[in-house]
């Protein structure tokens, strides 16, 4: 009877110490922690200001407002930088005088504070913190690598991808999608260049790659490239467009289908001639005209074909144009695959194009 008593008694202040918890949790975010925290450490630096004037620089106060462009949100974050220098105010009127130097540190600080405001209400659209800011990025970096990656194909088969951005940042507005149906017969490879480069294209490059790589899971290919134009009209962007290719290859047989969007012909390279092919289709690019019809180009790959999708930043700068460009990869992509086709996109991206554009490469071999 008493353990019992003893034992219930232990689980009834558990429950009130989870209650408790869940009660702070709901009240406290870890905003006003980490606020909490920056107004403690602002008022220690202003009483090691005032109490020793001599050690104590005044420039140490850009320590709390640096932290809180990290730490705080950006609502809460203008308060935050308006309270610290009200207390740089309150030091400096409390000191008897101030040098020269103290003065132009006053300065600074004042000036840093304008700048923490100016960009936490550039950073208020986005609604969180620096790190969270940056967090989001890094999640938005990471889907659209995971997204362009290739699935493992079936022996027999070889195909590979690489995606490189304007200056090269991690973010860009070409993208991979891939898709290997549930009994490894078809392989289905679109490669999309949305409108604008680096950064800027990101943000819709993410949204299209999602969206798309559904649409060519739960689509014939005839009905994706008409589903993908349908889509983006919707969208009303007004950079709302994009280019695109894509290849549908049974493994089995090496049948394949080709269409493209206003995007840059595939290069096929035939093992036993050693002669290369240009395959392009008729079809609009995607999202500027309603009802567009795609037409599609068959063929097969025999044994040792390679088959090369690319966008123009591969082969088209301002200095060549887009055939001129097209010839220099079948000629460089000539030299490197006799190497061996592990590797060639990496090497042919590298030594192709221009830095200052997107670029997208997929080889696919049948062995």
């Amino acid at each position: 009877m008493m353990s019992a008593m003893t034992t219930t008694a232990a689980d009834t202040r558990r429950v009130v110490r989870v209650g408790s918890s869940a009660r702070f949790r709901r009240y406290v975010g870890p905003d006003d922690v980490w606020l909490g925290t920056l107004v403690v450490l602002t008022l220690v630096l202003a009483w090691a200001l005032v109490r020793f004037p001599d050690a104590a620089p005044l420039t140490s106060l850009i320590l709390p407002m640096a932290l809180g462009t990290l730490l705080v949100g950006p609502s809460r974050l203008p308060w935050f930088v308006v309270f610290v220098l009200a207390v740089l105010s309150l030091c400096v009127a409390i000191q008897a005088s101030l040098t020269m130097r103290q003065g132009m540190g006053v300065l600074v600080i004042f000036v840093y504070g304008l700048i923490v405001l100016l960009s936490s209400f550039r950073r208020s659209r986005l609604g969180v913190s620096g790190l969270r800011g940056e967090s989001m990025l890094v999640d938005l970096r990471d889907r659209i690598t995971d997204q362009g990656r290739l699935p493992a194909l079936p022996r027999g088969w070889f195909a590979d991808s690489v995606l490189r951005s304007a200056g090269g940042t991690p973010f860009a507005g070409d993208f991979v999608v891939a898709n290997l149906d549930e009994r490894e017969q078809r392989l289905d490879l679109v490669v999309v260049d949305v409108s604008g480069k680096g950064e800027a294209a990101g943000t819709r490059a993410l949204l299209l790659s999602g969206s798309l790589g559904g649409l060519l899971g739960a689509l014939p290919p005839a009905d994706f490239l008409p589903a993908a134009n349908d889509y983006l009209m919707r969208q009303g962007w007004d950079e709302g467009f994009a280019t695109a290719i894509q290849l549908s290859v049974w493994l089995e047989s090496g049948d394949y289908e080709l269409r493209t969007a206003g995007h840059p012909p595939a290069l096929h390279l035939h093992a036993g001639s050693g002669r290369w092919r240009t395959h392009g289709t008729e079809g609009p690019v995607l999202g500027l005209v309603a009802d567009a019809r795609f037409t599609s180009e068959a063929g097969t790959l025999q044994h040792g074909d390679v088959v090369l999708l690319f966008t123009d930043g591969l082969v088209e700068t301002v200095q060549r144009d887009l055939a001129m460009g097209i010839d220099r990869l079948r000629g460089r992509a000539e030299r490197l695959l006799t190497q061996g086709v592990e590797g060639a996109a990496e090497r042919l991206v590298s030594q192709l194009g221009s830095t200052q554009d997107d670029r997208a490469l997929v080889v696919v071999q049948r062995r």
